[in-house]
């Protein structure tokens, strides 16, 4: 979708027949009917539409308790929509999501997450929390040095090696990373990452993120500020970890069923805009109704968007509720969704076996008007029944769109309702920031759910940061060939990080090492390594340019090798 189009931002358009979002596949997963959501639903989450309790595997244990669940199916008076054009008339969106005049360097991308500020917090809290441990050290950790910290980490995330002292072992050493920091300094620093004094855990017990508040609070106060797409969407997503932990969570249909159960609010191409972490209960906002657990973290995290008439907000099955949307519509928040059968109260639809008597392409409306907001419900059938809610679009106006059938071996056009064609603009999103975080994830093994939390929010800065790089090249115009995909940019923010504070640690580029300018040998009285690799003598000689120790004498000439 072209996000700077000022056109009417209700208006649904019409769906070419060769929709890219619709495949034109036979199977049921991939011929363009809408997925049934299975992949983002639990069985934790279908108990909690029952009533049923449902136990986190760390000790939680919450109840779904929903204003909806107590409505009888005689309160709700849906009746059949009118065969018109349902979508109402709101202004035209007028979004700004660039104003960049070019490019800027991806480390800088970074550091508007991860700023001087919220480094200087982590630095005086890693080396607050030494001292506590043991009077007798100091960390001494300073900003320049953790930068560098996260660039190995970055870096080892992308050079993926079975066992972490591999990394400085002479059989598989990775320069990018044994060049920069020591194994012992490294493993020092990963002891004692720390972000929050302890001694004031007590005055804030109820707080189960108090060792990682201030990470979220500093990261939540950025994503906030992001110039927002048109179309918002609120999903969850798992952090992996198998350690014990009262938050962890146990999800049996995710490819990592084990971990921390984070909600997300981003754009349909995984750019985060806020979240929340699942701490066991969620509690309405001051001065809202309770709607269920799933339902106010809904309504919290829509909170986080800047104009909300200007916006739409899509959620799934797992969050909706009829008094969802009535909830949403009255804070003036467009929403649509996926929803069950079970989930609309007194709404009854023609089951699947008599529809397609009907044909494909067969559709079903109906409204409701609850609590002063007007609801509407469409049955689609492709390979399949689906049902579509929404506060504020229908099935009318319709469109055409291609499908492969099976029967007659070609293509044939069938008629999809406008809330189903909106409904497909929505695809990606969370899954889309799932899937950019799991190619290249920190695999740092730690026992402190602390510190798997902060790795994650690494990536997610790494991936935000990407995003935003790509928006501005595309405002720009830039070529894609021309930038840089996200493996690139994330070693590109590595090598920054690493090379910043203290180039003598961190090796210079090929470029810098072979232009025979000003390389001229230096006796200095600190003896170190030599950074030439295979070699695993100590020097005295450092090269006056590149600022490494290098041997040079009658049996080795290493400052020769490494300027070739």
């Amino acid at each position: 979708m072209d996000v700077t189009d000022a056109a009417p931002f209700y208006g649904v358009p019409p769906i070419e027949s060769d929709d890219s979002c619709l495949s034109d596949c036979d199977s049921d997963e991939d011929n363009g009917a809408i997925p049934s959501d299975d992949d983002s639903s639990t069985d934790e989450d279908h108990d909690w539409k029952n009533g049923a309790t449902a136990r986190g595997t760390g000790g939680v244990t919450t109840r779904r308790t929903s204003a909806a669940a107590s409505r009888t199916w005689e309160e709700v008076a849906w009746d059949a929509a009118p065969q018109q054009n349902s979508a109402k008339h709101f202004p035209a969106w007028q979004g700004a999501l660039s104003d960049a005049d070019e490019p800027r360097e991806p480390v800088q991308y970074f550091r508007d997450f991860f700023d001087a500020d919220l480094l200087e917090t982590v630095a005086q809290q890693s080396n607050l929390y030494c001292a506590q441990e043991n009077a007798n050290s100091a960390l001494k950790l300073d900003q320049g040095e953790l930068e560098q910290f996260i660039g190995t980490v970055l870096y080892m995330s992308v050079v993926h090696l079975p066992r972490l002292r591999m990394y400085w072992s002479s059989e598989c050493r990775v320069p990018q990373v044994a060049d920069v920091m020591s194994r012992d300094r490294f493993e020092e620093i990963t002891k004692f990452l720390h972000f929050n004094d302890n001694n004031n855990m007590a005055a804030n017990g109820k707080d189960k993120l108090f060792k990682i508040r201030p990470v979220v609070d500093s990261l939540l106060r950025k994503f906030r500020a992001l110039p927002q797409d048109r179309m918002l969407l609120i999903g969850e997503q798992i952090v992996p970890f198998k350690g014990r932990s009262t938050l962890k969570q146990y999800l049996p249909k995710r490819p990592h069923r084990w971990g921390y159960k984070i909600f997300v609010l981003c754009d349909a191409k995984g750019l985060v805009h806020s979240f929340d972490v699942f701490t066991g209960k969620t509690d309405p906002e001051p001065g809202d109704p309770d709607i269920g657990a799933n339902g106010n973290i809904v309504v919290k995290l829509a909170q986080a968007i800047h104009r909300p008439a200007n916006h739409l907000l899509y959620f799934d099955h797992g969050f909706a509720s009829l008094d969802l949307f009535a909830a949403l519509a009255a804070k003036g928040v467009p929403a649509l969704g996926t929803v069950q059968q079970s989930q609309l109260q007194g709404c009854r639809f023609s089951a699947d076996a008599d529809m397609k008597e009907r044909g494909r392409g067969t559709f079903e409306e109906k409204r409701v008007v609850l609590d002063g907001a007007e609801i509407r419900a469409v049955k689609w059938l492709d390979s399949r029944g689906v049902i579509v809610a929404s506060n504020f679009a229908g099935a009318h106006s319709v469109s055409r769109v291609k499908r492969w059938d099976k029967k007659l071996k070609h293509n044939v056009f069938v008629t999809c309702p406008s809330i189903v064609g909106l409904h497909h603009k929505f695809l990606g999103g969370v899954h889309a920031l799932d899937a950019l975080i799991a190619s290249h994830r920190i695999q740092i093994r730690s026992k402190k759910y602390y510190h798997r939390f902060f790795f994650h929010f690494v990536d997610m800065v790494v991936v935000n940061s990407w995003l935003l790089y790509r928006r501005d090249c595309d405002s720009l115009d830039v070529p894609r060939k021309e930038q840089k995909d996200l493996l690139a940019f994330r070693t590109s923010v590595a090598q920054a990080l690493c090379m910043q504070f203290s180039p003598t640690r961190a090796l210079p580029t090929l470029e810098v090492r072979s232009d025979a300018v000003g390389h001229w040998p230096a006796v200095v009285s600190e003896r170190q390594r030599c950074k030439l690799s295979q070699c695993k003598g100590q020097s005295v000689y450092k090269c006056s340019k590149c600022n490494v120790h290098l041997c040079l004498n009658k049996n080795k000439n290493c400052f020769g090798e490494f300027h070739k």
